[in-house]
């Protein structure tokens, strides 16, 4: 018991470390931009949330150690708090366009970086696949929102389609059965980001940004689309069906 006491403290450690490195940032921001009270208020809420839900979670999984992986993660949710505080901001004041691409550059840029990280250090955790997860949806979601003051509402599908389906799986739940890997999958999320970066840097036309962002809302569309047809058929399989056959047809139908 003291053991697993003394793992529980050393991970919560972390994370308050990584609260106050998203502390310090935004004292970084503030300084440099002059950031309002939104700013302040909302980098402030992404935090203290990410701090209360991370470090519950990892007291649930018991896990031994943080792992790099998670500390490359927890940078990029630093990253991304960042970004969440400049784009609150914006609603306030003309935003400093190239800090916040530049901030979320290097935060798309660290996506893969994570994941190659766990799988060549041995520690992958379930807990580390969905805080990756949940960082690229915040994120995607905080991109969608920026976009749409110059593009309009619609943007906001991208950012929220995500969050529309697990609240759809709590209703169908059906929806959480797992999904085969699908690089198809990986490419359309990582579309998203890059088209919403294009278009909040401003430097394409607007029907060139336009373009870009119903091209990767398009996709996006087609990817959900597909996962949900496999899940639906996955439910209608009968029983006695073995698994491994299940899989095989499975398979063949997603292609």
């Amino acid at each position: 018991m003291a053991l697993n006491n003394t793992y529980d403290a050393r991970l919560q450690q972390e994370t308050a470390v990584g609260a106050g490195v998203q502390l310090l940032l935004l004292a970084l921001l503030g300084t440099a931009i002059g950031m309002g009270p939104a700013g302040w208020l909302t980098g402030l809420a992404f935090a203290f949330a990410t701090w209360a839900v991370l470090a519950r979670a990892l007291h649930r999984s018991r896990l031994r150690s943080f792992g790099p992986a998670n500390r490359v993660t927890l940078g990029r949710a630093t990253l991304v708090g960042g970004v969440t505080a400049l784009v609150a901001d914006s609603f306030e004041s003309a935003p400093p366009v190239t800090l916040l691409v530049g901030l979320t550059a290097i935060a798309l840029l660290l996506d893969g970086v994570d994941g190659k990280v766990a799988r060549r250090t041995g520690t992958s955790t379930a807990l580390g696949a969905r805080f990756d997860m949940e960082v690229d949806a915040f994120l995607i979601l905080v991109l969608s929102v920026y976009v749409a003051t110059q593009l309009g509402p619609w943007v906001l599908l991208i950012g929220g389609m995500r969050y529309a389906f697990v609240a759809a799986a709590r209703l169908a739940p059906w929806l959480n059965a797992p999904l085969p890997p699908s690089f198809a999958r990986k490419t359309v999320a990582a579309v998203q980001g890059v088209a919403l970066l294009l278009a909040g840097a401003e430097l394409l036309p607007r029907p060139a940004n336009l373009a870009i962002v119903l091209l990767a809302l398009g996709s996006l569309l087609w990817s959900f689309g597909r996962d949900v047809r496999w899940l639906w058929r996955t439910s209608r399989m009968p029983a006695e069906i073995p698994a491994e056959q299940q899989m095989r047809e499975l398979e063949l139908a997603a292609r």
